[in-house]
């Protein structure tokens, strides 16, 4: 069953170097927010927090919007690429691809656990800034409702409403960086891999026998 195979990601390969690394700004503007919200955080507190000064943080980035901005392109960014690297060593069928995506999307949520944090900061961002991220959040979306709907042509999947659907699904794995905590009873990668099964129930899937 397409769940099982190995993808090339950082976290089958031993190579943490590869995952979303923060620079100390970032990393403490993200700890900011998580622990205050984007408008309860002052550019002091993620100075402090990164070890620097103020002006020296102004010298990176000219306001706390950039760093908000940075955060949320940048892990999308890197979600994209993950999971172009998931699709290219999967197999070419439409379950081989929709498990490969659904795996890569939940353990990079799991992986980062306050993504989810940091997402409801959506809300905060410039009505430019948070056009340029729903532009590159809707590219996932449409690579996933594009595997569904090839699932769908060839008999693989059946659901009525693959686009809702679709959604349906991404939303489901988007929650999993709100409430997943490392150390629990499950690793990233068994969450990921029961995501999968659920994902494939959801869009109509029925293992042969």
């Amino acid at each position: 069953m397409a769940t099982n195979r190995e993808h090339e990601l950082p976290w089958s390969t031993g190579d943490p170097a590869r995952e979303w690394q923060l620079p100390p700004i970032l990393a403490g503007a993200k700890s900011a927010f998580d622990e205050h919200g984007y408008h309860g955080t002052t550019v002091r507190d993620i100075a402090r927090r990164a070890g620097v000064t103020v002006p020296g943080l102004y010298y990176h980035y000219e306001s706390k919007q950039a760093m908000l901005v940075s955060l949320l392109m940048g892990s999308m960014t890197s979600l994209l690429d993950l999971c172009a690297a998931a699709l290219a060593t999967a197999a070419p069928d439409p379950v081989s691809r929709f498990a490969a995506l659904i795996e890569c999307v939940v353990e990079f949520m799991a992986r980062h656990a306050s993504q989810g944090l940091l997402q409801s900061e959506i809300r905060s961002l410039e009505p430019d800034n948070r056009t340029r991220y729903v532009a590159l959040r809707d590219e996932l979306e449409t690579l996933l409702r594009g595997i569904v709907a090839d699932g769908n042509a060839e008999g693989a999947f059946h659901t009525e409403f693959p686009v809702e659907t679709s959604r349906a699904v991404l939303t489901m794995c988007d929650a999993v960086g709100r409430w997943y905590r490392p150390g629990g009873r499950m690793s990233p990668t068994t969450l990921a891999r029961r995501y999968v099964t659920i994902a494939l129930s959801t869009v109509g899937y029925q293992a042969a026998g």
